[in-house]
């Protein structure tokens, strides 16, 4: 199994910028790839950014240009660099990750709050 600690959220104004963190620990070999998933009030959680063991990025349209994910393997890390924010992007974050192809693991979440 996998534990997913997140850590970076807060309240920013439109226009700044966060950087949240995930650090993964547990069976971590097993992992297939990492990502961040959101969740605003009265909405579907949905996929913002994922990467894999080898380094394939893949995002959200809506953030597409002003989100980064990276990952540092070496501290079983993931990081998502948010940039341009707006008010729409306030959600919770969860930090998100595949293992042995079809098991997901999710962390506890993190508050991201963009006032106008």
């Amino acid at each position: 199994q996998v534990q997913l600690v997140e850590s970076g959220g807060g309240l920013v104004q439109a226009g700044g910028s966060l950087r949240l963190s995930c650090a993964a620990s547990g069976s971590i070999f097993s992992i297939d790839a990492m990502g961040w998933y959101r969740q605003a009030p009265g909405k579907q959680r949905e996929l913002v950014a994922t990467i894999t063991t080898g380094g394939s990025t893949n995002y959200a349209d809506s953030v597409k240009g002003r989100f980064t994910i990276s990952r540092d393997n070496a501290k079983n890390t993931v990081y998502l660099q948010m940039n341009s924010l707006k008010p729409e992007d306030t959600a919770v974050y969860y930090c998100h990750c595949r293992a042995l192809r079809i098991v997901t693991y999710w962390g506890q979440g993190t508050q991201v709050t963009v006032s106008s």
